[in-house]
């Protein structure tokens, strides 16, 4: 399933998609060189076809290093510097690498986490309080879903409730102003199991935050949100979806019942929230699993469901991934990769049709695939993992206060976790400090075997990045690493 161009796109706009006609855009990128006076005439075809295979690598390969590109054109390191000097004065190129079958990764992660100069204070060994702060405020979950690194039974001890929510509001205070999306509640373990997170909803909102609840919402009940009124100062509750009934809730979470459970509790949601006038916002997360990529059209159905108890108002968004677990190399297999590429036509029709405005966010891979190209996650491994991590960008805190390293790694009892903790919040530590005496004293977790599996997509998205800068500057490209900042 290939986007269609639309008829007002520019030739170069759309280069780096399959499919594309690279000979117009080649064409109009000459055009454009030679009317701005940027290159003479007679060098302008050849300057645009090499712009045009930049764009088309960058907007399908974002991590490549630039002595790679560079060599692949078989050009010497002068006139490469001045190709990535004229790439930055021809818009249309910037706008397909930006829109690209990885696009998804250059506008929701990497470019945002430029233009904050966090790469660079990683980079640079630089101290600087995290760009993402995840608190992991659950002392436990009610579901033992077959995917998740949770050690059975592992649980945080209700003493630790009070000390910890104090923590959490000392970290929620350290946070700086202008940057409202900093903050999230996670886990771990499921964060509605404590009785304490309204109250920090509500005071992360009084320091300026927009916080948002990732949650299974299996005790998003009525009592719940009558003890925990603070919970409507949410900026968005994201339900983690594990099924579409109930017998795909039990092969996944182990819990009889819990799919109705959890879809009651969602239309109470829906029904309140209209009734309140309430702008927090509710979407979904759903992970396409192997074989049930037709259950895509019962995922709009669910919703559409929804938006009837809503009164008028819908589900905002939707954020739906596929899971490549147990693929070494992360690739699809070329049936699987087909059959996904129909469901997902499918599935926009559907929304079209019976939830229309509906925000759908297909992540890094899915995004891929829409646009026809090969869908392959990275896959980094303890090879490439970073020592050093990168707590500039992010960090995750747990209930005991401990500041892990990886988002994944944040588990009560979790074999080896507990080499990436960073240090530990408490009350005379706070989690600037943490972080300033990790950077400093140049912390290091030697990786192992499976440690990888500690990183969700972004932690690996950042790594390979980080990964790719230090390549750059190392071959000597440090004023212009990374191709586009």
């Amino acid at each position: 399933m290939t986007a269609p161009a639309p008829a007002a796109t520019a030739p170069a706009e759309r280069c780096a998609h399959p499919g594309a006609d690279l000979g117009a855009a080649v064409h109009a990128v000459g055009q454009t060189l030679v009317a701005g006076g940027l290159v003479p005439s007679d060098e302008a075809g050849t300057t645009a076809h090499h712009l045009v295979r930049l764009a088309v690598r960058y907007g399908n390969s974002p991590f490549t290093p630039l002595e790679e590109a560079r060599q692949d054109l078989g050009v010497d390191r002068d006139a490469f510097r001045r190709l990535l000097a004229l790439f930055g004065q021809v818009p249309e190129l910037r706008v397909a690498v930006e829109t690209g079958p990885a696009g998804a990764y250059w506008k929701n992660t990497l470019l945002p986490l430029e233009q904050k100069g966090v790469f660079d204070a990683a980079l640079a060994g630089k101290p600087v309080f995290p760009y993402s702060v995840g608190l992991y405020p659950g002392p436990t979950c009610m579901f033992r879903c077959h995917f998740c690194v949770r050690v059975t039974g592992a649980r945080y001890d209700p003493s630790a409730l009070d000390s910890g929510n104090a923590m959490f509001r000392s970290v929620i205070d350290e946070i700086p102003a202008g940057n409202p999306f900093a903050l999230y509640f996670s886990g771990g373990l499921e964060p509605l199991t404590n009785p304490g997170l309204g109250t920090l909803a509500a005071h992360a909102v009084q320091h300026g935050l927009r916080p948002t609840v990732y949650t299974n919402s299996f005790a998003l009940t009525e009592r719940t949100l009558e003890r925990q009124p603070g919970l409507w100062d949410l900026h968005a509750v994201r339900t983690s979806l594990y099924g579409l009934n109930d017998e795909e809730y039990e092969q996944t979470t182990g819990k009889k019942a819990a799919h109705t459970r959890v879809r009651e509790n969602l239309r109470r949601f829906q029904k309140a929230r209209a009734e309140r006038e309430s702008p927090i916002n509710l979407g979904f997360a759903y992970i396409v699993l192997p074989g049930r990529a037709s259950r895509l059209l019962d995922l709009v159905d669910f919703i559409a469901d929804l938006n009837e108890a809503g009164q008028g108002r819908t589900i905002d968004f939707v954020n739906i991934r596929e899971d490549y677990s147990g693929r070494d190399d992360g690739k699809l297999p070329q049936q699987e990769r087909a059959e996904l590429q129909e469901a997902l036509a499918a599935f926009e029709a559907r929304v079209n049709e019976r939830t229309p405005g509906l925000h759908i966010d297909y992540g890094y891979a899915l995004n891929s695939l829409r646009a026809g190209a090969d869908a392959e996650l990275l896959r980094i491994k303890p090879a490439t993992m970073r020592p050093t991590a990168h707590p500039q960008v992010a960090v995750q805190v747990d209930l005991l206060g401990d500041v892990y390293l990886y988002r994944e790694a944040g588990f009560p009892d979790l074999d080896g976790a507990t080499r990436y903790i960073a240090g530990r919040v408490g009350p005379d530590t706070s989690l600037t400090e943490v972080v300033r005496d990790f950077v400093e004293r140049r912390g290091q977790v030697e990786a192992r075997d499976g440690d990888e599996y500690f990183m969700d997509g972004f932690d690996q998205v950042v790594t390979a990045r980080l990964n790719q800068l230090e390549r750059d500057a190392a071959d000597g490209w440090e004023d212009v690493r990374g191709f586009l900042r």
